[in-house]
């Protein structure tokens, strides 16, 4: 299972994420993850991906892109970022450690992240309740349309 170690100051950080309608929830996450090191490298699923797990997104890839690299957290973007993280991925991008919210059931944390947390490179921060691009869109879809 993911480590849950305090955050340190060492090498680059990667998270991987759709970024769709980019709310404060993204902006605890990546805060969180940049405490961890030096570097935060933020990788944006493809649309395709997201939809396989979600839903397709509302906004491009192209659009997530520019939102999350305006971030003032992110140091570097990867559009269209690998679904499940390889050794060969961390180490071509020099990666030391994997950061994800904690809302992710242990099976998804296999499939996705199995060879990081094996190694010991993943954490585990805590997911932000609240707020997320469902409830985004449930409250457009169901705001009072006399605004």
């Amino acid at each position: 299972m993911a480590d849950r170690n305090e955050p340190g100051k060492k090498g680059n950080v990667y998270v991987d994420m759709a970024g769709d309608l980019f709310h404060p929830g993204h902006v605890a996450l990546l805060k969180a993850a940049r405490a961890f090191g030096e570097r935060l490298i933020v990788g944006v699923l493809s649309d395709e991906v997201v939809a396989q797990y979600k839903r397709k997104p509302i906004m491009t890839l192209g659009e997530r892109v520019t939102v999350i690299e305006a971030c003032r957290y992110v140091d570097a973007v990867i559009p269209d970022a690998p679904y499940r993280l390889t050794a060969e991925f961390l180490d071509e991008h020099d990666i030391a450690v994997v950061v994800h919210g904690d809302d992710l059931p242990p099976e998804a944390v296999e499939e996705v992240f199995g060879p990081v947390a094996a190694v010991g490179k993943l954490r585990l921060v805590k997911y932000t309740p609240g707020v997320s691009t469902t409830d985004l869109i449930r409250r457009c879809r169901t705001r009072d349309r006399n605004w």
